[in-house]
């Protein structure tokens, strides 16, 4: 068995997966933009799965606060850039992958041509600007777009299909009204908690790569870390969402 088949062989065992499904994985182009609690955990079960080629997007630097959910980081890398940072790990757990580090702040103009190859983004900001820039951009280039948001003990969860042509997508779950809902930073996320949803990113990222139906196309899935109860809400298109109908 070459050394391939052995690093996947858990992987080649799926029926789902296979030997082509691996192949899929490692000629998928996956691009991540935001590298705190929810991008780095997700990030870093990509690369392992087998990801053959990830862009990985952030302007920060590693900060001390952000160690117990940011999960690629370590004591030594505060104050270096997050983007650096994590594609150098990221390349250092699987050296068969290319990654991407991308070191701006995010804006529409100077982050759309980055994402020209990409077969999926993953919104792990934490801003609603992003998002909905992100959303408007995918929906423009046809690209799946996989949004996570996690705070306290709460997480969601949805899959937006720009790939198809069809709605919902993400300005149909939030309006620019609920731009200054809070966030982590003020109110606090157990680090564990933002792991979860960035392992589903993951997970989904995955299934999408393989073609494998999942049950959070246009839907919202939540999360609650206190009960451990989780749900799926139908995400309705917007008569008047500017995104949709141009779809």
């Amino acid at each position: 068995m070459n050394t391939t088949n052995i690093r996947y062989s858990r992987h080649l065992n799926l029926s789902a997966v296979g030997k082509e499904g691996q192949k899929k994985l490692k000629a998928a182009h996956i691009s991540i933009i935001g590298l705190g609690g929810l991008g780095t955990p997700a990030s870093l079960y990509l690369a392992s799965s087998g990801i053959g080629n990830m862009s990985i997007f952030d302007f920060d630097d590693v900060d001390e606060t952000n160690l117990p959910r940011q999960i690629l980081f370590r004591d030594d890398d505060v104050g270096h850039a997050k983007a650096k940072v994590a594609a150098d790990r990221l390349r250092r757990i699987n050296p068969k992958i290319n990654c991407e580090a991308i070191n701006k702040k995010f804006k529409k103009n100077n982050i759309e041509k980055y994402l020209d190859q990409s077969n999926i983004v993953l919104d792990c900001t934490d801003n609603f600007s992003s998002r909905w820039a992100i959303n408007e951009i995918c929906a423009q280039k046809k690209i799946s777009l996989i949004s996570g948001a996690a705070i306290r003990f709460e997480g969601q969860l949805s899959v937006f299909r720009h790939d198809l042509g069809i709605g919902p997508c993400f300005r149909c779950l939030y309006e620019e009204a609920d731009e200054n809902l809070n966030d982590c930073s003020g109110q606090g996320i157990l680090a564990p908690v933002a792991g979860t949803i960035g392992c589903m990113m993951a997970t989904e990222a995955i299934k999408l790569i393989l073609n494998i139906r999942s049950d959070l196309y246009g839907q919202l899935w939540t999360y609650d870390g206190i009960s451990g109860q989780s749900r799926i809400i139908r995400i309705p298109v917007k008569d008047d969402c500017p995104i949709c109908v141009k779809q």
